[in-house]
């Protein structure tokens, strides 16, 4: 005959009590550390400093952006030939204005103008990236542009994935032509709960980037570019922002595109931001 022991009552409750009393200290240190790590999830910067001409764009101009708080910020600018607008560029998340040297060049191929800022922490530039410094410096980008002779009216704000909140924020306080967002998201905390659902991202995170509170206060024309096959930022996002904000605005789905690769041949997002901003054109003549 087989004797099964069995731990008496209280002794099972205190073993029970433990496991759980771990797995809440487990998860107390996942958050913990979800907040301390926050901007390193967050940020993905390639530091080097690297010149237009090494980046195969002889003739773009590197621009040195002196903030109020002395941290120095690198920017390139591409001249618009006359009669063209002139991006000012905010890019993603990752990477360097080096790596977005084909973009740049896109634009050039157009006449377009180009004056892409980086980010602190990027591309040679000092300090480290927040939201708060990135929408601040973006304003002195913004005033730089102009101080280089380009009008107001010439110019197209353009944020790509993190840099569309960069992008919407500005858009809200300065003058433009019109606004292009590249694959937007409606906020961080979204795309937080996204990628890490089982951390409560809406209580800690510092760097929200609420697209979706600011985009209601734009008031230009609007042109969001977003990629149907996109797997980091789903398009649900992009479509949510262009369902809440004011007219004129207009959605290009790239049927097969994804998150980054809306310049490849084939799609060729700078000819439908071409195209979308002849039509502006085209329509303040007809008005």
């Amino acid at each position: 005959m087989t004797v099964h022991a069995r731990l008496p009552h209280n002794a099972f409750m205190a073993i029970t009590l433990k496991v759980l009393a771990g797995l809440v200290a487990a998860y107390v240190l996942v958050v913990f550390a979800g907040y301390m790590l926050q901007r390193r999830l967050m940020y993905f910067p390639t530091p080097e400093r690297v010149t237009p001409a090494q980046a195969g764009l002889p003739g773009v101009e590197e621009r040195v952006l002196k903030m109020p708080d002395g941290v120095r910020v690198i920017a390139w600018y591409a001249k618009a030939q006359p009669g063209k607008p002139t991006l000012l560029y905010f890019h993603g998340n990752a990477g360097s204005l080096g790596g977005r040297a084909h973009r740049i060049q896109a634009y050039r191929e157009l006449g377009w103008g180009v004056f892409m800022m980086s980010y602190r922490g990027y591309s040679g530039s000092g300090g480290s990236p927040t939201e708060k410094d990135n929408v601040a410096d973006a304003r002195i980008a913004y005033g730089a542009l102009l101080l280089e002779g380009v009008d107001a009216g010439d110019v197209v704000i353009y944020g790509e994935s993190l840099g569309s909140g960069v992008a919407a924020r500005l858009a809200t306080e300065r003058k433009a032509a019109g606004l292009v967002l590249e694959a937007p998201y409606t906020s961080i905390v979204d795309m937080a709960k996204l990628a890490y659902p089982y951390l409560p991202a809406q209580w800690f995170l510092t760097d929200r980037y609420e697209t979706d509170k600011v985009l209601p206060q734009v008031h230009m024309p609007l042109l969001i570019l977003h990629g149907a096959q996109d797997g980091l930022i789903p398009i649900r996002m992009g479509e949510a922002l262009l369902e809440i904000a004011n007219p004129p605005k207009t959605l290009v789905a790239f049927p097969d595109g994804a998150h980054s690769n809306l310049y490849s041949p084939g799609r060729d997002a700078q000819i439908k931001v071409r195209d979308w901003f002849a039509a502006l054109k085209d329509s303040r003549k007809d008005g």
